[in-house]
C-alpha cells in the first residue's frame, strides 16, 4: 500500500524486515521444540535461537538466483551462523519443515498482529459512536426512505444504527481473527511424514498460535478469504456511514457536514466549496477492499491440493488490505468525532413539507376513529399529491377538510401532527442496543 494511506505501525508489519524476522521466529520455536524433544542437538536451537541473524540485501541477492524465496532465507541465516564458527549447527536449522510451514505460520504471527491493531481500531470508533449517538438522541430529524422524505426519527438513531452495526462488525472481525491464528508444521503433504503432531503443537503453542487439524501443505484458504471479506465488510460499512454524511453534507441538505479547518480549501477554482473529501476519500477506499475479497475468494481452489497461485496474491491483498482497515476505521473515528451537526436545519428540513411526512399518522388516526382504511387513504393521498404538486401546507388542506375534521377534534389533529408522538420509543430502542 501507498504511504499515503499507511499508518507506521502497521505498516511496519508487513515490511520485508518482519516478514523475515516471523520466518526466523518460526524456525527458532521449530527448533527449540525439536531440541526438547533429543531430534537435534539442543546446541543447534541455541545456535538458532540467540545467534541466527539476516540481511534482508543478502536474502534478495539469493533469490534473485535461486529463485525461491525459503531457500534464500535458509542460506542467508545459514551462512550468518558459518560466519561465526557455528556451521555444524547451521545443518539443523528448517529441520523437517517445508516451505509453507514457515510461510503460512508466520504469516499468521503478522496477522495477528495486524488484527491487534484494528481491534483497537474498531473499539475507538465504536466508542465514538456511542458517545455521539447519545448526544444527539432526541435530536429529531427526517428519516428518509428511497431519498425521499418518510416519517420523523431522531440522528442519534442513525448514529446509533451505525454502532450496531459496527459492535456486529466486532464480532464478525473476532471470529475471523481467532480462525486465522493457526500455524501448520505437518511437512510437504500434511502428513507429519518428519515429524509428529505432537511437536506441531508445541511449536504453534510457543507462538501464541493454535495448530490447524489438517492441511496439506498449505493452510487451507477458506479461512484468509473470510478473514479478507470480513475486511470488505468492515469497509462497506465505513462506505456506508460516508455516503450518508455526503448525502448530509449537500448544500440542499445541509444537516451535517464534515469538520473544515481554518487553513483548508476546498477548490482550486470556487474558493466557497467545503466538500466531503474525507467520506469521498472512504467509499473509495472501501471499493479497494471489496476487490481484495474477491481475490480471496480466488485463492480457495488450489490445483491437485495445492499450488503457489494464491501466494503472489496474498503479498498484495494482506498487507493492503489490513493497512487499508487501519486507515479507514481512523478517518471514519475522526470523521464522525468531529462532525458539524446542525439541529435547526435538520428541523427546518423536517417541516418543510408542511406536515406531509404525518401522512401515515392521518391514516392510521382516521382509520382508529370509524373512516374505512380504503376510503381513508384515498382522502389522505389526495390531499397529499395537492400539496405536493401545487407547493401548499398539507396540514392546511387536511384541516380544511370536513370529513377528516368531523371525526379528528382539533386537539386530535393537533397530536397527529406532533413529530414527539412517534418518537415516543426512542429510549427503548437505545435500551435495547446499549442495554443501558
Amino acid at each position: 500500500m501507498i504511504d499515503r494511506y499507511t499508518r507506521p505501525a502497521m505498516g511496519s508489519i508487513w515490511t520485508e524486515e518482519n516478514k523475515y524476522r516471523c520466518w526466523l521466529q518460526v524456525e527458532s520455536a521449530a527448533s527449540a521444540v525439536l531440541a526438547e524433544e533429543g531430534v537435534i542437538p539442543a546446541a543447534a536451537a541455541e545456535a538458532i535461537a540467540t545467534k541466527a541473524s539476516f540481511s534482508v540485501d543478502r536474502i534478495q541477492a539469493i533469490e534473485a538466483e535461486v529463485k525461491h524465496d525459503v531457500i534464500a532465507f535458509t542460506t542467508a541465516v545459514s551462512e550468518s551462523l558459518t560466519a561465526q564458527g557455528l556451521g555444524a549447527e547451521s545443518r539443523w536449522l528448517h529441520y523437517g519443515l517445508t516451505s509453507n510451514d514457515v510461510v503460512d505460520t508466520a504469516q499468521a504471527l503478522q496477522v495477528k498482529e495486524a488484527s491487534e491493531h484494528i481491534r483497537k481500531g474498531l473499539i475507538a470508533l465504536l466508542e465514538v459512536l456511542k458517545r455521539r449517538a447519545i448526544e444527539f438522541k432526541h435530536t429529531p430529524t427526517i428519516g428518509r426512505t428511497h431519498g425521499i422524505h418518510a416519517e420523523p426519527t431522531t440522528f442519534g438513531l442513525k448514529l446509533l444504527n451505525w454502532y450496531a452495526e459496527m459492535q456486529r462488525n466486532l464480532t464478525r472481525f473476532d471470529a475471523a481473527a481467532e480462525d486465522m491464528r493457526v500455524g501448520k508444521l505437518s511437512g510437504a503433504v500434511g502428513t507429519f511424514g518428519h515429524l509428529k503432531p505432537e511437536h506441531e503443537e508445541r511449536i504453534c503453542a510457543r507462538l501464541g498460535l493454535n495448530p490447524a487439524p489438517i492441511t496439506t501443505q498449505v493452510i487451507q484458504r477458506d479461512r484468509h478469504a473470510a478473514y479478507i471479506s470480513t475486511l470488505a465488510i468492515i469497509g462497506s460499512t465505513l462506505d456506508k456511514m460516508a455516503v450518508e454524511v455526503r448525502h448530509l453534507q449537500r448544500t440542499e441538505v445541509r444537516e451535517a457536514q464534515e469538520y473544515f479547518s481554518e487553513k483548508q480549501k476546498g477548490s482550486s477554482a470556487m474558493p466557497h466549496k467545503k466538500n466531503p473529501i474525507t467520506s469521498e476519500q472512504i467509499s473509495g477506499l472501501a471499493r479497494v477492499l471489496r476487490g481484495n475479497a474477491q481475490a480471496a475468494f480466488e485463492n480457495i481452489p488450489l490445483w491437485h491440493e495445492r499450488d503457489i497461485s494464491h501466494s503472489s496474491v496474498e503479498r498484495v491483498i494482506f498487507p493492503d488490505s489490513t493497512i487499508l482497515v487501519d486507515y479507514l476505521l481512523a478517518k471514519t473515528e475522526n470523521l464522525i468525532d468531529r462532525l458539524l451537526v446542525y439541529p435547526e436545519r435538520m428541523k427546518r428540513n423536517l417541516e418543510s413539507t408542511g406536515g406531509l411526512i404525518f401522512s401515515g399518522q392521518l391514516l392510521l388516526d382516521l382509520s382508529e376513529a370509524g373512516m374505512l382504511r380504503e376510503d381513508a387513504y384515498r382522502l389522505v393521498q389526495s390531499h397529499a399529491m395537492r400539496a405536493w404538486k401545487e407547493d401548499l401546507l398539507f396540514r392546511d388542506e387536511v384541516e380544511g377538510d370536513a370529513k377528516i375534521t368531523a371525526l379528528l377534534s382539533p386537539e386530535k389533529l393537533a397530536r397527529t401532527f406532533d413529530y414527539t408522538r412517534q418518537l415516543g420509543n426512542v429510549d427503548a430502542i437505545f435500551k435495547r442496543v446499549l442495554g443501558e
